[in-house]
Formats: structure tokens, C-alpha cells, sequence
């Protein structure tokens, strides 16, 4: 928990332009209409991303916020839970890594699955298009994945093996078995790929 707290603590200092990346997030979500009501976020977690898009996306929404951390996602639900009062929200919370096999059983699909800044934590590239295969499977017909991470390279960060390039994140989304991979925003050391 100690952790937790303390990267729930500087996150948002360290990179303040976030808040961009997360109105981006919201504003492909109210694109989709009714059918992207059902969200699935990937490596949700103190609940930063979630808590933005339910204050600012079209209600209702059912989401499920997936991290392999309960200490995560006890400060999630903190943050989450109050806003059950004030917006038409379900929020579910699925403690699994992304990592292991079978990950996606029992889910269901969705409308729109996103993450923020954790395609990284698979800890090599070279995994990304099975993730992203693994989150086609998910995806209702016309559904959108939205993928914001760190890349490597100029403006980015130097470690080419746990980082991606732009293209690179572009080509491992093709690689998955997406037909339409565009760049929504780019800035600061992160990159926003929305996929369908």
C-alpha cells in the first residue's frame, strides 16, 4: 500500500499534461454513444483515468477496472465509490495481470477498452501484439481500443526494449489484428493510438 500511495502521490505532478491524455480519453468515449457504455480499463490503477472519464463521459457506463494490485485498487474504489452517488456508474473491480494466460475469461465484451501508461509493465515490446490480439477478442463489433503509452525515442524515454516508438506502437496495434490505427495526441513522452 505504502507503494501505491506514493505513485498515486507524484503521478499526476510529474507529468501534469495527463489531464489532456485523459479529456482525449473522454472525448473518444462520448464519440462512441450508447456503444461504448461498457468500458474495460486495462492497469486501472488508484483510479486517476476512471474517475475523469465517469465524471465526463455520457452516463450510464458500466465499468471494469482491471489491475493485478489490490492496494491499487483499494485506492480506487476510495476515489470511485463516491461518485456511485452522483453519476449513473457501475464499477467493477478485477484483480488480474494482464500478463498471465487467461487474463480475458469471463469478461465479456465491451464497447471500448483503454489503458494509460501500462502496455509497458508486459516489461518487453515484444509482447504487445498478443496483448492487443487479446483485447480484439473483447471487443464488441465496431468497438474501440484506445492506447496511450510512453514510446521510445526522441522527447521519449531511452529504453528500446521496454518502450516502443511511435510506429512501433502503431504497428504492434496492426499486428493485433486492428485494420484502423490512428494517433489522437502526442505529448510529453506519451502517445494516445486509438484502434479498430
Amino acid at each position: 500500500m505504502r507503494d501505491a500511495r506514493e505513485w498515486e502521490e507524484t503521478a499526476m505532478s510529474k507529468r501534469p499534461w495527463r489531464t489532456e491524455f485523459f479529456e482525449a480519453f473522454a472525448s473518444e468515449i462520448r464519440s462512441l454513444g450508447p456503444s461504448g457504455q461498457r468500458i474495460l480499463e486495462l492497469g486501472s490503477g488508484p483510479g486517476f483515468l476512471a474517475e475523469h472519464l465517469l465524471l465526463r463521459a455520457v452516463p450510464p457506463l458500466e465499468y471494469v477496472a482491471l489491475d493485478f494490485s489490490p492496494a491499487m485498487h483499494e485506492l480506487a474504489a476510495q476515489r470511485l465509490c463516491p461518485l456511485g452517488s452522483r453519476v449513473h456508474v457501475h464499477v467493477q473491480f478485477v484483480e488480474r495481470s494482464f500478463r498471465e494466460p487467461g487474463w480475458s475469461d469471463g469478461l465479456g465484451q465491451f464497447g471500448c477498452v483503454l489503458t494509460n501508461q501500462a502496455v509497458h509493465e508486459l516489461r518487453h515490446k515484444r509482447h504487445a501484439a498478443e496483448l492487443h490480439r487479446q483485447v480484439r477478442s473483447l471487443l464488441l463489433p465496431g468497438g474501440v481500443y484506445l492506447v496511450c503509452d510512453h514510446f521510445a525515442g526522441e522527447g521519449g524515454m531511452s529504453n528500446e526494449q521496454l518502450y516502443m516508438s511511435v510506429a512501433e506502437q502503431a504497428a504492434a496495434l496492426e499486428a493485433g489484428g486492428f485494420a484502423r490505427v490512428e494517433q489522437v495526441l502526442l505529448k510529453g513522452g506519451l502517445v494516445l493510438h486509438r484502434a479498430s
